[in-house]
């Protein structure tokens, strides 16, 4: 069953330097008890598209659908939405700091979030925290209950956030960089314990994360996004073993110990484009080694490879290029080595494909 339906959803925020374009049609489903992982350089829409999501991003203009359980979340008051977050729907933080309130004990933050949604005595709700506390491994928790947020580090503090997102059990958990802070021992257990708590109440979970590691780990299906649009969707054994976006496969290549690079890591040459004077075409054009005329002047959308419908990508590469680790790695050698740019590279073996594509419009 469809729990979460985001329908060409664009978000922009007006400044005196322009638009900032920062969510560009975006569609995705994501089913009851499924774990969507969403990942992308830092600005690619990734936060800003939860956030609306929940109705966070007030003076954005927002079109779209955004369709929770039947209700159109973008549509409902600023009541009915109280009603759904926390409860509903739950949010975990990218950063714990300013997320939690300076003044009040992490207890108190977390009391008051269940009795928000349930008819409980404060007694109870403080007896609640405790065990939530206990339950994200926090030590000592019956004293850390009663701590202010600058009393714990950046690692207890995360964990608190989580404990206060899972009180409620929701159906939908969002989770915005959920172990950043955490050590690798820590960020295990963590995450076995979002699994564990999805299984038992059917929770969907969309995980926000630069780290494909934790994607890999726990996700059904992923989307990898760049300047506020997807650029490939799949599940997630598809995407890291048959990619075909090259952005997606400059993501993997510059993972230390990726089987894609060579004894140096690989970064994705250049920067992020400014989402208020976005490139034309194809906004990855301008770093990707495999751009073509049609690149610069069209804006690819997604589209069906391998000839199935389950793996998208938003490229016009044709399929013969899935997987091709060997032709990229060369690639993308020769453009770090190649400061005027890509225009000159010719890779064997991959410009007979690339002649090609222009045939598959």
């Amino acid at each position: 069953m469809t729990l979460l339906k985001v329908d060409n959803l664009t978000v922009s925020f007006p400044t005196s330097d322009g638009v900032v374009q920062a969510v560009r049609g975006l569609s995705f489903e994501v089913e009851a008890g499924q774990t969507l992982g969403i990942v992308g350089e830092s600005g690619s829409g990734k936060s800003v598209s939860a956030l609306t999501m929940l109705g966070l991003n007030p003076g954005a203009d927002i079109t779209g659908s955004v369709t929770f359980d039947g209700r159109d979340m973008l549509r409902l008051s600023p009541r009915e939405l109280q009603q759904i977050r926390g409860a509903d729907i739950a949010m975990i933080f990218q950063d714990p700091l300013s997320a939690l309130h300076p003044h009040f004990r992490v207890g108190w933050q977390i009391r008051e979030a269940i009795r928000a949604h349930t008819d409980v005595s404060n007694a109870e709700a403080r007896h609640m925290a405790v065990d939530l506390l206990r339950l994200v491994n926090i030590p000592q928790p019956d004293r850390r209950v009663d701590a202010f947020p600058h009393e714990l580090s950046g690692g207890m503090r995360q964990r608190v956030m989580i404990a206060m997102a899972l009180a409620l059990k929701p159906k939908l958990l969002i989770a915005d960089e959920p172990t950043t802070a955490l050590d690798a021992t820590v960020q295990a257990q963590l995450m076995e314990l979002l699994a564990s708590m999805q299984r038992e109440v059917d929770m969907a979970m969309i995980v926000i994360t630069h780290d494909l590691g934790v994607v890999a780990r726990i996700a059904d299906k992923v989307q990898v996004m760049y300047a506020g649009r997807a650029a490939e969707m799949a599940d997630a054994n598809t995407l890291f073993h048959q990619t075909h976006h090259p952005y997606t496969r400059g993501l993997l290549a510059s993972l230390p110990g990726s089987a894609i690079t060579s004894s140096r890591l690989l970064p994705i040459v250049g920067q992020p484009p400014s989402l208020i004077n976005l490139p034309s075409g194809c906004a990855f054009h301008p770093r990707c080694p495999f751009a073509m005329d049609r690149c610069m002047r069209e804006m690819p959308s997604l589209m069906a490879v391998e000839g199935g419908e389950d793996h998208l990508s938003a490229c016009y590469l044709p399929r013969e290029m899935v997987g091709v680790s060997v032709a990229v790695d060369t690639a993308r050698q020769r453009y770090a080595a190649d400061k005027q740019g890509l225009r000159a590279v010719r890779l064997p073996g991959v410009a007979a494909a690339r002649e090609e594509v222009p045939a598959l419009a």
